[in-house]
């Protein structure tokens, strides 16, 4: 298949599939059928206001399916990468206790298990072994739930798809989960290609043993669907052959592999049908949820999806992916969409996709919003809704319309997107939000927008962002405005404020009149460039949110008029805050080193184990080191320091040019031949012991 804007857009279903999917069945996840049946009846659409909780939440389906797979473009997009590669992956996004997995402990929860053999010297495929996990903690669901986007990496290769899923799931699952997940894989892979459904069947399990549970147990359901019509009697019949009384452990693949395969064969090749069987017959909903809604994303398109009531517009294409690389924490779908086809583009050799010059909002595919939804506010109460359109774009094919009623002098029209963790979703529980925010102080937002030429008269048009403030609330602070005349245009360039350390929520555009004005504006594209210049402090307003920005990948991450202190019992720990966009930059510190083995800055962190660090250590050396499957010196110098000083660290990254200060002394001037590392974040570094700090900044180099 190529690998074109066909592809992009069936690319872009899967995703909307997997996350739809996610968000149907996570607030019953656990469930029985006859409880599912006796509090909420048949699931024909989304549930969460009836059981009190967000639709849009972090779950691990979502975090791992469009994590794990970063080990690709980490790993040079290298065909043959190995298991042991992908579980670095693990080892670098991962946040123990913390990300991503259900940290249920050793021998419990199957990917803890594999984490913690990573993490003690383990490797993959070792890691997920039956021969040291054991059967049933080695063959439950996890294999099959993070699959799907190594899956549609491989259009129309189903045998590629396979085995990449046998070497992604080999780092924490073995037996048959690996043979679930492959057959998931391999129908997703065939499904950009093929639309029958008997045949991507035949396909996938053509590419597992037929002695397996698998294999047996998809070729019973293909014959009960063949002799009873009823899917009820189907899931009675899986339940009883197939079911968690055979099949242990907390959540097994063979019953709810079952149960995908059970509703893809009686849901008539419906999005709405398929995912209310396999929704209303229980076990693990939101994982076999986002299966079938990914392969039927995949093969039906966004057609498929739109077939039924508005899945997409409660959802408006957002997803959350908390991982040590905070700043991409804050996502959506379109954005998700974009790595997969470049990362399958890099695959085969051809250069990357970047619509509208490579703007982070651009709505180039039909229906999507990014995230942008109206604002409910007291200060905006114009009526407002959005629609992606085709055309009124100087860069694309299509633009976010902003369809805009009873504005007026105290009515002014809002619609945003977020940037960092939202209000109702900073007590989020189960799977907590870690993020970092994705615009900065210092850096300069683009925007494109254009009037209706039918609009009924002339409105004011802003940027503004909302940002925490000392109480915990947002507050908003607004660019320079335009005015807009029916059938004009407007290209704004806003550098953002200083924030006093507070994170950024949303950004957004506002419409405002002196007299009612109806009508609509277009959104060409909206985006943001440049180094921050930011500097982190206790903010002298107070709050609390400022300290949900760090990403906190410490033993103990602890605010006190220092105002952090750093406390790492054993190994390296990293606090992290900004987005893997930033490439050349100064990061500085003022540091305190209590008693520990190593304190110091990083800068282009991409995680737990990718980045560059200046690094004090308690045997009198000062260290710059690259950090990347493993620890290399660059340098080392030795200098007089003692416990319980305050140190000034600065570290510069330019190019390939590693420039280190100590007390503001260059010590270090150097180039990494084998540059690896061209961005990332900021970070202070903790090695076994406790180290506090005052501030940090970052700011753009000047020459």
């Amino acid at each position: 298949m190529k690998l074109d804007y066909q592809y992009v857009e069936r690319v872009y279903a899967g995703v909307l599939g997997k996350i739809i999917g996610v968000y149907l069945g996570r607030p019953f996840e656990g469930w029985t059928y006859q409880h599912i049946m006796d509090e909420l009846g048949e699931i024909n659409y989304y549930v969460h206001e009836k059981l009190g909780v967000p639709l849009v939440v972090t779950d691990d389906d979502i975090s791992g399916t469009f994590t794990f797979v970063r080990a690709l473009a980490d790993y040079y997009y290298n065909r043959e990468i190995t298991p042991q590669q992908i579980g670095q992956t693990w080892l670098n996004y991962l946040i123990e206790n913390r990300t991503i997995l259900w940290w249920g402990g050793m021998g419990n929860s199957t990917e803890h298990t594999a984490y913690l053999r990573l993490k003690n010297g383990t490797p993959a495929p070792q890691s997920g072994s039956m021969e040291l996990n054991g059967k049933v903690v080695s063959e439950q669901i996890g294999a099959q739930i993070f699959i799907d986007a190594w899956a549609m990496l491989c259009p129309g290769d189903p045998e590629l798809a396979a085995d990449f899923a046998r070497r992604a799931g080999s780092v924490s699952h073995d037996g048959e989960a690996i043979y679930g997940a492959q057959v998931i894989a391999a129908m997703e892979a065939q499904a950009f290609v093929e639309p029958d459904l008997t045949q991507l069947l035949d396909t996938a399990v053509a590419l597992i043993p037929k002695s397996s549970v698998i294999y047996r147990m998809i070729d019973d359901i293909r014959d009960w669907h063949s002799k009873e019509p009823d899917w009820r009697m189907a899931r009675e019949l899986l339940e009883t052959n197939y079911g968690y009384d055979k099949y242990g452990g907390n959540c097994h693949m063979v019953p709810n592999h079952g149960l995908i395969i059970l509703s893809l064969l009686y849901g008539d090749d419906n999005f709405q049908k398929s995912l209310m069987i396999v929704n209303t017959a229980g076990w693990d909903t939101d994982c076999n949820s986002a299966n079938v809604g990914c392969l039927l994303g995949i093969k039906n398109g966004l057609a498929g999806i739109e077939a039924g009531p508005d899945f997409r517009g409660p959802v408006a294409d957002q997803l959350y992916l908390p991982t040590a690389d905070g700043g991409r924490s804050i996502t959506d779908a379109v954005t998700e969409t974009y790595q997969v086809v470049n990362m399958a583009r890099a695959l085969a050799g051809q250069e990357p996709l970047a619509p509208k010059g490579g703007a982070r909002f651009h709505f180039e595919l039909p229906g999507s919003v990014q995230g942008f939804q109206p604002e409910e506010s007291i200060e905006s109460q114009g009526t407002l809704v959005v629609e992606n359109v085709l055309g009124h774009s100087r860069r694309g094919k299509r633009s976010l319309a902003l369809h805009y009623q009873h504005v007026a002098t105290g009515r002014c029209a809002r619609v945003a997107t977020p940037t960092f963790i939202p209000p109702d979703a900073l007590g989020a529980s189960h799977y907590s939000l870690i993020a970092s925010p994705t615009i900065y102080p210092g850096q300069v937002v683009q925007a494109q927008v254009s009037a209706n030429g039918d609009n009924n008269r002339t409105v004011e048009c802003c940027l503004y962002v909302r940002a925490y403030d000392g109480s915990n609330q947002l507050r908003t602070i607004k660019g320079p405005d335009t005015t807009l005349i029916p059938g004009a245009e407007h290209e704004f360039s806003w550098m953002i404020p200083d924030m006093d350390g507070q994170p950024i929520a949303e950004i957004g555009i506002e419409l405002a009149s002196a007299e009612r004005a109806d009508g609509t504006v277009y959104l060409d594209y909206l985006t943001w460039t440049g180094i921050p210049t930011v500097t982190w402090r206790r903010p002298a307003e107070g709050g609390t949110v400022w300290q949900r920005a760090w990403v906190d990948g410490l033993d103990q991450l602890i605010f006190t008029d220092e105002p952090y202190r750093l406390i790492q019992n054993a190994g390296t720990g990293l606090m992290i805050q900004g987005t893997r966009e930033w490439t050349d930059y100064r990061v500085a510190a003022d540091l305190t080193p209590h008693m520990c083995t190593a304190t110091g800055v990083a800068a282009r962190v991409q995680g737990m184990r990718r980045y560059y660090a200046l690094l004090l250590c308690s045997d009198g050396m000062i260290r710059l080191v690259k950090e990347l499957d493993g620890t290399q010196v660059l340098g080392e110098v030795h200098v007089n320091w003692q416990f319980g000083q305050i140190y000034d660290l600065k570290l510069e990254v330019q190019g390939d040019r590693l420039k280190g200060w100590f007390q503001d002394q260059c010590l270090f001037d150097i180039r990494d031949s084998n540059q690896t590392l061209t961005s990332g974040a900021v970070a202070l570094v903790c090695q076994e012991g406790r180290a506090a700090c005052n501030t940090v900044s970052v700011r753009p180099i000047v020459s």
